[in-house]
């Protein structure tokens, strides 16, 4: 190990092989929350026309997207692996440790080339801290670990395009200025870094902070800025904007906390990531939510504190150099976009949630590594053996963790029962384990999370949902509608319950109702399969075929798997005499599930028919 991290090479070699033993357990994992929006259920991941819309459908302030967020790098990285291996959650899992690997890597690669001592050690760390869990495991977050990929390869690239060097040995001399530094200026590394940050903002539009960060490196080597400094960072702040706004846009969060209650949330978000990475204990997938007052003393400490600590760094930068204040200044700024001053949709859970520190770690990791190496250097060669030892317990440590960590993320059931572990008050957990134990038929089970859900939350629209689904499967039709109604009160864009809605009147013969709620389900979920097959069956029953067939025809587009639409296609078509279509319908179907007792039937009995 100790000549591993002074060999590029070996070193970053040792990273990835490290990254990979402690992510093994994360191979097993299936796929968990979100991971159905993304990933499962998504329609645009299976067609060339799905990936047509995954670049240029955006989302709107009244109609949702056919993502959930606009990040079409990571939806196509997406798209890719379902054509290479359809719904096997292992490969999705194989791609994001080796992004995670070659981040780490890259980390280590970066700091090397800025001369920060112990850069091995913090690449080394970033890849073994169990805080990265949640975003490795978590097959969602492939945004994270696609974006950290592109973010760091265009730092190094804007780095090259500073030095000249593709070492950079001597980094503070080359950054005299960012045009006429030592020898000719690579420029085919300014427009690489360009295009490595675009494809980072289209993986992820948290990593718009990237040309604040390089203009604290440039500070911070050459003790200045210049307004050509600022000149060459022009074309990426403009790009990190626009993008940026197309984000907020298609995300649209609700955030109604006030100027004062904002710095409160985000002066205790700093201080609260800071302590997980100094001490890992604890953490899961949901913390829980804090609650706000501008008008106690005490949570102003932490704000105060950090504009305190940022203030003493200030001041003794010439005593202590410029570089731990630029560590805690990048992972300030590269939180920014996460850290309570701007909405976000997970707001409604939590203010906090480990993967929204997943690049910003990077600084507190390499002023710890640069702070404790130079320690033991100080110190001679008892030191430097000190240190060796210190860094291999560490790693140890930090390994063991994460693999323990990658348990968590196994199942939807292992992650919500973790969740209420740690925060019994989470009624998201409540409500989405309640899900899980529906499915696995533990019915009062379900109901007594859903309760318990509603209890801590009396406000939580997909509770009400989950009770309604609960009630319609026990043949209480009406009490069900209520429930729907509920729902739909409190998220009126909620295309399930609407759904959900139209099955409940038209079991009770409110077949015009029904329609309007299966209409408004498509106009906010043009891609609801489920909704375009059970409009269908209301014409069906109205008799309506040729409508019927219509929305058939359009859900098999929409999902063509869909077992249950080529059934009701396959009846259709057979009641207006196209039997030989019909027949192929119910063998489509037999195809998908060869157990399919409907389209047995059907096609028995249009076989002896026509025999």
């Amino acid at each position: 190990m100790k000549n591993a991290w002074k060999s590029p090479v070996g070193g970053a070699a040792l990273i990835i092989l490290l990254t990979v033993v402690a992510y093994i357990p994360a191979l097993r994992g299936g796929f968990i929350w979100d991971d159905d929006s993304y990933v499962t259920d998504n329609t645009t991941l299976r067609t060339m026309d799905g990936l047509r819309r995954i670049w240029f459908e955006v989302a709107t302030k009244n109609e949702a997207g056919v993502t959930p967020q606009y990040y079409p790098l990571t939806s196509t990285s997406f798209w890719l692996d379902y054509h290479l291996w359809q719904l096997a959650p292992s490969g999705y899992h194989v791609i994001n440790i080796g992004l995670h690997a070659l981040n780490a890597m890259l980390v280590f690669l970066a700091l090397r080339k800025l001369g920060v001592r112990g850069a091995w050690l913090a690449g080394a760390i970033f890849a073994l801290h169990p805080v990265h869990v949640e975003s490795v495991a978590w097959i969602t977050e492939r945004k994270n670990v696609l974006s950290g990929f592109f973010y760091l390869g265009a730092l190094l690239a804007y780095l090259r395009f500073l030095t000249g060097s593709a070492i950079g040995l001597d980094f503070g001399a080359a950054m005299r200025s960012p045009v006429t530094g030592i020898g000719p200026k690579p420029w085919k590394f300014y427009w690489l870094a360009i295009g490595l940050y675009g494809c980072a903002l289209l993986s992820k539009s948290v990593t718009c902070s990237l040309p604040v960060a390089i203009l604290l490196l440039v500070w911070w080597k050459r003790g200045r800025l210049g307004w050509r400094d600022v000149a060459a960072l022009l074309p990426f702040l403009a790009l990190g904007l626009g993008l940026g706004l197309i984000t907020m846009k298609a995300e649209n969060p609700q955030y109604a906390l006030s100027a004062l209650d904002r710095c409160l949330v985000a002066g205790r978000n700093l201080w609260f990531y800071a302590g997980k990475l100094a001490w890992p204990q604890n953490l899961t997938f949901v913390y829980p939510r804090w609650h706000i007052d501008a008008g106690l003393w005490w949570p102003w400490l932490y704000p105060v504190g950090a504009v305190g600590v940022i203030v003493g760094l200030w001041r003794l930068r010439e005593r202590w150099g410029r570089g731990a204040l630029v560590g805690v200044l990048f992972f300030v700024v590269t939180l920014l976009p996460a850290s309570g001053f701007f909405g976000i949709f997970y707001f409604h859970y939590s203010y906090v949630a480990d993967h929204f520190q997943y690049l910003a770690s990077v600084g507190l990791i390499a002023l710890a590594a640069s702070g404790g190496t130079g320690m033991c250097e100080r110190l001679g060669p008892r030191g430097r053996s000190i240190g060796a030892v210190t860094a291999a317990v560490l790693l140890t440590a930090l390994g063991t963790l994460t693999w323990g960590q990658t348990h968590v993320y196994r199942n939807l059931e292992t992650l919500w029962r973790d969740t209420l572990a740690k925060n019994p008050q989470c009624w998201l957990a409540h409500n989405n384990l309640g899900v899980v134990l529906k499915d696995q038929g533990k019915v009062p089970e379900a109901i007594a999370q859903y309760e318990q859900a509603l209890r801590i939350d009396p406000n939580y629209h997909e509770t009400y949902y989950n009770l309604g689904v609960v009630l319609q499967d026990q043949g209480k039709v009406l009490e069900a509608i209520a429930y729907y109604e509920r729902a739909l009160q409190i998220e009126p864009k909620y295309p399930e319950a609407h759904n959900n809605l139209g099955n409940a009147l038209a079991q009770t013969g409110r077949m015009g109702e029904a329609i309007a709620h299966y209409e408004q389900a498509l106009q906010i979920k043009p891609d609801y399969a489920r909704a375009q097959n059970n409009l269908g069956n209301v014409f069906m029953q109205e008799g309506k075929v040729s409508a019927a067939i219509g929305h058939y025809e359009e859900a098999l587009r929409i999902k063509p798997d869909y077992v249950k639409a080529h059934d009701n296609l396959g009846n259709a078509l057979a009641q207006t005499g196209r039997i030989a279509e019909a027949i192929a319908h119910y063998k489509q179907a037999l195809r998908i599930k060869p157990d399919d007792a409907e389209a047995q039937s059907a096609l028995a009995r249009l076989q002896a028919q026509r025999r």
